[in-house]
Parts: structure tokens; C-alpha cells; sequence
């Protein structure tokens, strides 16, 4: 259980106001505040004692620790909750607190050494943040078009008409000048211009889709198919036992991504003509709308990392 690869690893539990630490071997504990100071303190520990430091993802407060620590010329890694909480199972840890938390990623990374990923580029970081900002417009805007329709149906409309109107167009504005950040960001760096264009060369993926690919996924183009299809959640996890087959299911990933490629799967399943004979197939074979459109995103992310790895774009094929 305890295959440690370096000589001192550091666990975090990360929240809003505390970092609660952990270190490996000698199970060392203390919390910090999770300011500029507090991040000072835990490099200069982890440089001390030449650690690893790993931590959970936590929506985002994580992050200006992780690149405090990336600047120090600390190690890090950050970790997928789904896999933490799976091994609290493992070991058989029922309880919860911020301490037990720490020492359980910081076990966790000993036993899997080769688990977590590395701060992203700082190019990388800033699209992605551009990116969720967007999204979340778009999607406070999808929201205030329900409203208008509900005032509508209710009599309301004229009442609000001005506030709502004036309301969509700021949005309108504001999710406008994010797509203009988000384009010249991706065409200051030659490497994520030439990846966007051969994303987007595939029919199905458009500005949207492809930016959260880059985003999202850095590793696009260095890792096999189906690793890439296991990183966005859509590769079929078998429940197999003896002479019992069961009913495959997707799960895990990355989220958004995996949202993300299902949109642009539905448009793929109908306008990109190698998917479009794949869905077909399906369909012809009875599988279910969900199966189908779940099968085209798989095949969708696995011909994008090909691309990109053979650094190429999407060509027609023969007839």
C-alpha cells in the first residue's frame, strides 16, 4: 500500500479560508490560510523537504495556489475527486474532516504515483478561464430567454419588457467581447492557432467545441484514442461478471467537455459524412438515440486527437 515513488509527498485539503496539510512519511499536519502568505509557507515546506504536492480539483480554489506553488518551482498534481473518494472506500474511511481529507490525497498520490495532472500552461490557463466565463453567460442568458417566455405566457411581458431587453443586450455584449478575447488569444500562439484550425477542420466541431478541446484537454494529440475518450468520460465501462454481460455506461471525466461533445455530436451525426454513416449504422442496428449520439462524441474526440497528433487537418474522404 505503500509504493511512495518520491522521498516526501504533501497532501492539501483545500477550502475557501484554510489549507490543511499533510506530509509523507513522518505524517507531519498543520493548516495554513489559503491566502498569499499561507502559500508562501507551504512552498517553502515543500522546498524544505523536496516534496511532491498534490491536491483535490475544487472548482477553482485551487488554482492561484497551484500557481504560486508552479512558481516556486514546487512539484505539483492535481487530483480527480472521484478517484480520491473511491479510495476512502478502499481503506474503509467513513469519516470527514478537513485533516482526514489531506492525508488521504496525500496517501492516495504514494499508492499512484502516476496519478493527477500538472499545472497547465499559463496560455492554457487563460483560455480556460475565458472560456467558463463564457460559458457561464451563455448560460444565465439561455436562462433569462426562459423568463421572457414565462412573462409572456403569464401577461407579465410588457411589464418587464425594458428590463429584460436591456438585460440581453449586455449579455449579448459581454458573451460578444469574450468570443473576440477567446480568438485572439488562440491566434497569439502559433501552436493553439494550428490546433484550432485542424479541430475545426472536422465537420461537427466548430468555435465552440474546439476551443474546449484546447482548453480542457491539453494532452490532445499525446495520449492514444482511448485514453482520450476515457479523459472526457464518454469510453464504456463494462460490468462484466462470469457468463453475465451487463449494460455498458459512460461516467467520470471531464464534465464540461463531455457536455460540450454531445452538442457537437448531434451536429456531427448529421453533417459530418463519416459519422453520419456511422450513426446511420446504429440506427439501423436499433440502438437508441442516447447510444448513438454517445457513440458519435467517443468517435469525434478519438478522430481529433489523431488529428492533432499526426498534425493534420480533416480531409474528405473517397468515394
Amino acid at each position: 500500500m505503500n509504493r511512495v515513488a518520491y522521498g516526501q509527498i504533501i497532501g492539501i485539503d483545500v477550502s475557501r479560508d484554510w489549507l490543511d496539510i499533510h506530509c509523507l512519511p513522518d505524517g507531519h499536519r498543520l493548516r495554513v490560510p489559503n491566502t498569499d502568505k499561507g502559500h508562501a509557507c507551504l512552498a517553502e515546506l515543500a522546498c524544505e523537504r523536496a516534496a511532491l504536492v498534490c491536491f483535490e480539483a475544487t472548482g477553482g480554489q485551487e488554482w492561484r495556489l497551484w500557481a504560486a506553488l508552479d512558481k516556486a518551482g514546487v512539484e505539483t498534481r492535481q487530483l480527480p475527486p472521484a478517484q480520491i473518494k473511491a479510495f476512502a472506500a478502499s481503506r474503509g474511511t467513513r469519516a470527514k474532516t478537513d485533516r482526514i481529507d489531506a492525508e488521504l490525497i496525500a496517501r492516495f498520490m504514494a499508492f499512484r504515483p502516476e496519478a493527477g495532472r500538472c499545472l497547465p500552461h499559463e496560455k492554457l490557463r487563460l483560455l480556460r478561464a475565458l472560456t467558463s466565463k463564457r460559458g457561464q453567460l451563455v448560460e444565465t442568458r439561455k436562462r433569462l430567454l426562459a423568463q421572457i417566455k414565462a412573462h409572456g405566457k403569464l401577461g407579465t411581458a410588457d411589464m418587464f419588457a425594458h428590463m429584460d431587453d436591456n438585460l440581453k443586450e449586455l449579455l449579448d455584449q459581454q458573451i460578444t467581447e469574450l468570443e473576440h478575447r477567446i480568438e485572439n488569444t488562440i491566434a497569439a500562439d502559433a501552436t493553439l492557432a494550428e490546433n484550432a484550425a485542424i479541430l475545426r477542420s472536422i465537420p461537427g466541431i466548430g468555435p465552440v467545441s474546439s476551443t474546449r478541446l484546447i482548453a480542457e484537454m491539453p494532452e490532445l494529440g499525446q495520449i492514444t484514442g482511448e485514453q482520450a475518450a476515457a479523459l472526457t468520460g464518454l469510453a464504456p465501462i463494462a460490468h462484466d461478471s462470469g457468463t453475465l454481460r451487463g449494460k455498458r455506461a459512460i461516467g467520470g471525466g471531464r464534465r464540461l467537455l463531455r457536455h460540450v461533445m454531445f452538442q457537437a455530436a448531434l451536429v456531427a451525426a448529421h453533417h459530418n459524412p463519416v459519422l453520419k454513416a456511422f450513426a446511420d449504422r446504429h440506427r439501423a442496428a436499433g440502438k437508441s438515440h442516447k447510444v448513438i449520439i454517445t457513440a458519435v462524441a467517443r468517435k469525434l474526440v478519438t478522430i481529433a486527437n489523431a488529428l492533432c497528433k499526426m498534425r493534420r487537418k480533416w480531409a474528405p474522404q473517397p468515394a
